[in-house]
């Protein structure tokens, strides 16, 4: 019992178990740490193919999208261009503008025609660039319309000179 007695008393009995203890414990704690270190890399490889993937797909939904608009965009312009219902309205109201001034101005000459027709379309272009107040919205807003939305004559042509020769011969 003197030897453990000895033993249990000497310094070097306890510096030793107190640095076996700490060994075992550093040892503990690096296996812990390697474990988790190796649960953290495995999340971020899968958080990592996660993101790449949704990458890709963003990607190609970005590509795809560009298209679209692309499409989109060349269909505007062409539409623009070859918009037929626009186009004969733009005409129509050029032709309604250069016959009013013919009316007025000169009935019967072709050079005035062209000159009322050039007039006529020089306003259109002032009025599409925002330079002057559009005629036909005013027009559509102040003219009377039929059930059907057919711009209603005060007299058609036809009755008034029928009216006109009754009156003539009466």
């Amino acid at each position: 019992m003197d030897i453990v007695k000895q033993i249990l008393t000497s310094k070097f009995f306890w510096g030793l178990l107190v640095g076996l203890t700490l060994c075992a414990l550093a040892l503990w704690s690096h296996f812990q740490t390697k474990r988790e270190l190796k649960r953290l890399k495995g999340h971020l490889s899968d958080k990592l193919e996660i993101e790449a993937e949704k990458m890709t797909e963003m990607k190609g939904e970005i590509t795809g999208l560009k298209n679209e608009n692309e499409n989109l965009r060349m269909k505007v312009t062409s539409g623009r261009i070859t918009n037929d219902k626009l186009d004969l309205e733009r005409e129509l109201e050029i032709y309604a503008r250069a016959e009013k001034a013919m009316n007025i101005n000169a009935p019967g000459f072709a050079g005035a025609w062209e000159r009322a027709k050039e007039n006529a379309m020089d306003e259109i272009i002032e009025e599409e660039r925002g330079k002057s107040m559009p005629r036909r919205i005013f027009r559509r807003l102040f003219t009377k319309t039929d059930a059907h939305g057919e711009p209603i004559e005060a007299l058609p042509e036809s009755s008034v000179t029928n009216d006109n020769q009754q009156k003539t011969a009466g």
